[in-house]
């Protein structure tokens, strides 16, 4: 057998993989817009709206309905954990999914903490704080996206997790206790919220100062080897053709050659 089957493939089996093709390449270039990750970011784009007219249902203070909310948030959160996952153990990494899973995730989370602050169940503060800090670090990725990729760190997924357990817990109506409780794991989300954020602007300065640098070698390198012509692909050819080659003033063309 030549081919792998389709399910592996990441594929429709429309077209097998060839002998010694690379399965990788191959399941990313059929990635269709139609795989299970982006259907995924599909029900949490599209359960934004549901969940703010559950939450808001009848003055937004009856107890069902805003546990119906809750379960549509909580729903937006575990598909946050998965698509993104199986988009890259599975080669269905697209250019919808770059865009639209971030986008779905401040989506869901945004209409949480305004709905909330709406309701006066939460200060406009911290919305205002969370708001910022993920906007900001957008806008950052973008500033830094020439140059090199930001990695989701280790705190911006424990940031991710009690933010969302901190909105799941103000979104149910909760008293006694666990009303107290949710305030204290609101503050620590909050406080994981500025912490990675500073990490991440860190990171981005870095980074950015890295590609600038990168760029401004390669430049050099390329103005040295224009002017000198003994570096440039002209002397390659010339050794490859089999004629000696000669040697340059001031022992550059030995240091050359041997790299």
């Amino acid at each position: 057998m030549t081919g792998v089957p389709a399910s592996a493939a990441g594929g429709s089996g429309a077209t097998p993989v060839p002998r010694g093709g690379k399965l990788g390449t191959a399941a990313v270039n059929q990635a269709s817009l139609w795989n299970i990750a982006n259907i995924l970011t599909m029900v949490r784009l599209l359960l934004v709206p549901g969940f703010v007219m559950l939450l808001l249902h009848d003055g937004g203070y009856d107890p069902v309905w805003r546990s119906f909310a809750w379960a549509a948030f909580a729903v937006a959160m575990i598909t946050d954990l998965f698509d993104g996952h199986l988009a890259r153990a599975y080669n269905l990494v697209t250019d919808f999914g770059k865009i639209a899973d971030p986008i779905a995730d401040k989506a869901i989370m945004g209409a949480a903490l305004i709905c909330l602050s709406s309701l006066g169940d939460l200060p406009w503060w911290i919305t205002g704080v969370i708001l910022f800090r993920e906007l900001g670090i957008t806008l950052m990725r973008f500033w830094v996206i020439r140059h090199a990729v930001i990695p989701a760190s280790r705190g911006g997924k424990m940031k991710t997790l009690a933010q969302g357990t901190a909105v799941g817990m103000y979104v149910l109506v909760l008293t006694g206790p666990l009303a107290t409780m949710r305030f204290w794991v609101m503050m620590a989300a909050v406080l994981l919220t500025v912490v990675t954020g500073l990490d991440y602007v860190r990171q981005a300065v870095v980074l950015r100062r890295q590609g600038l640098a990168a760029e401004r070698y390669a430049a050099m390198e390329a103005v040295t080897a224009a002017a000198d012509p003994g570096t440039g692909p002209d002397a390659a050819s010339t050794e490859a053709g089999g004629e000696p080659a000669q040697p340059v003033s001031g022992g550059r063309g030995a240091a050359e050659a041997e790299r």
